[in-house]
This record gives structure tokens, sequence and C-alpha cells, in this order.
């Protein structure tokens, strides 16, 4: 395999972000080259929607000109109530979603409220739903509102109500964050630093993972796992790092076929893990589709595309394997046309 063949192969399964307003040329140089699965958006890519929408048609147009010509997938979180990147829909929080009269009536609304937003938008990928079911009051997962519950049948429903709905108007939905934050702690933030969850796991499997599973069977697209390190399932590394989680407990024991995608890969839990392009080769070995370079920089995209093509030159990372996750990531593109 050329070392061509091998970037654009890796560059298939990276998640590249900007900073500002307008996308710079290298990016688009990378995408042209077909070295790029997609875009994450936040606040400061989209100051106003004429802004990003000139934005998301310059990204179009670069990737039309790929050798694939697949279409990018363009995403960002739009889960409801405080973490929103574009104005509108969805308003409620997950937590009010919940608490409304008709909790599965709202959740579909919100989920066909975030797809039409998302639409509008041109983007075609929502890091949504959240699944995690909290276990106590203002924890780190209930003091945003970010679940809906701390009982997983109902979790599992509303979920799966918000994913529905908004994959029938054509926005894929990522469930998230595998196998389960609900026992995070107030101050247990992953994006800052290391987390560990010592949940049994019965417990995980009971309540943590019954979302998922629910997920799963209503055809959600994406799965994304969780930075926290869970003992009962490997004591030494973040599940989104961890075969165990990934390919045993995701895709053996439950069963999904759809694409995995990392969280943030500059994120703080990570800081014993290397760089960029160590992260990213870490995270493939571990059964991960997507690697998501979210810290608003070209040159953390460029690293992880290096690192996994080396992976695969040196045959680190299994060839057919490699190709099997390249290939999941393209079939979602193609079924996931820019609205």
């Amino acid at each position: 395999m050329s070392s061509t063949d091998s970037r654009q192969l890796a560059g298939r399964r990276v998640i590249y972000s900007y900073p500002g307003p307008t996308p710079p040329p290298e990016l688009l140089d990378t995408i042209r080259a077909g070295r790029a699965a997609g875009v994450i958006f936040f606040k400061e890519n989209a100051p106003t929607a004429a802004g990003l929408r000139a934005a998301v048609d310059q990204l179009t147009r670069a990737a039309a000109e790929a050798p694939t010509g697949a279409p990018l997938l363009l995403m960002t979180d739009q889960e409801g109530g405080k973490v929103r990147r574009l104005p509108g829909a969805p308003e409620l929080s997950a937590k009010q979603t919940g608490l409304a009269a008709d909790p599965a009536g709202a959740a579909a609304e919100a989920g066909a409220g975030a797809a039409r937003t998302l639409s509008d938008a041109g983007l075609n990928v929502n890091l949504a739903p959240v699944l995690d079911v909290f276990d106590t009051p203002d924890n780190f997962i209930d003091h945003f509102e970010r679940s809906y519950s701390p009982r997983p049948e109902v979790v599992a429903e509303l979920g799966s109500a918000f994913l529905v709905a908004q994959q029938k108007l054509g926005v894929a939905a990522t469930a998230k964050h595998f196998p389960g934050l609900g026992s995070a702690v107030h101050e247990a933030n992953t994006d800052a630093s290391a987390v560990v969850l010592p949940v049994p796991l019965d417990e995980l499997r009971a309540r943590g993972e019954e979302p998922y599973r629910a997920a799963i069977a209503a055809g959600v697209r994406l799965v994304m796992a969780s930075w926290a390190v869970y003992p009962a399932l490997d004591a030494y590394r973040p599940a989104g790092l961890s075969r165990a989680v990934v390919q045993g407990e995701l895709r053996d024991r439950l069963g999904f076929r759809g694409v995995t995608v990392t969280d943030a890969l500059e994120a703080g839990a990570l800081a014993g893990f290397g760089d960029a392009g160590d992260r990213a080769v870490a995270a493939a070995e571990a059964g991960m589709d997507l690697v998501l370079c979210s810290g608003r920089d070209v040159d953390q995209g460029d690293a992880a595309v290096e690192a996994l093509a080396t992976a695969l030159d040196s045959g680190r990372l299994d060839a057919a394997g490699f190709t099997e996750a390249v290939h999941r990531v393209d079939a979602l593109r193609t079924s996931s046309a820019t609205p």
C-alpha cells in the first residue's frame, strides 16, 4: 500500500475542526485530497446563519472534488437546553423533556427540531442524544440537565424517541457517552482530567447500558464512547481506548454494527496517553471508527491522519479491520448527503 493510499484511508477516519468563521485553505486542500471524513462545528464557526451556510458550501464543494466525491459528515452538538451550538430547536434540555407532561412526545419533537435546525444549516450529523442515566441529583451529567432521568427505562424510551424522530428527517444521531457517565460526581469532567467510575459490572450493564440496547434496536447510526475509566471492564484504559469496552461490550455483547466515534481527542482525561497521533492510534486499536479532532486546530487532524497511516503501513493496525472501519464510515457518508 502506498503512503498516499494509506493517508487517504486514514483521513477517511478523521473528523477535523478549525478556528473562527471561515474554513482555512489547508483544510479545504485536505478535503479535496480525500483525507477527511468530516468536520465538527462550534459556536465560533457559526457567528451568523448565513456565515455558517457559506462555510458549509465551501466544505461541500471541496468534498465534491475529492477522489471519492463522498459527502462529508458535518456535525455539531445540538442536544437541547444549555448544550446547543446553533440557535434554535431543541430548546428544552433533556431533564426538562423528561419532566414534560408528555415526555415521549417532547423527546420526539426535540429530535425533529434538532434535525430541522441542523438541516437548515447544511449539517447531517448530531452528536446527540445523551443516554447517560444520572444516579445522584446535581452530579456532573444532571447539573447541566443533560440526562432525561435517573431511571434507565425512561432514558431508553426518550433517547430512542429523540433519535428516531431526528433520523426520519435525514440527520444521523449519536448515542453518547457509552457505557454511561451517569455516576460521575459533580466535578468529574473528562474534558478536564481523568475520571474513574468504579461501578459494579452488573449495575453498569443494567443501568448504564440499557438505553443503548434500545437505541441500537431503534437504528441509531453512531455511538460515542466516553473517556472515563470503568474498572469493571478495563482498569487501565478509558472506554474509548479499550477494546474490552468497544469491541467486547458494544460490538460483541450489544451487537452494534454502526459507526463508533471518539469523544474529543484533546480531552484532559487522555493526558497520560501521548499526543494526538498516539491517541488516534490507540482509539483505532480499541475499535473506534472515527477520531474526533475537535481542538479547532487543523494540525491536530493532520497529526491523527499521519499517525494512523504510519500504524497501518507498519502493520500495527490490522489492514482488514482498518478497511472495515473505513467502509462503515463511507457508508454513513454516502447515506448522509448534506441537506
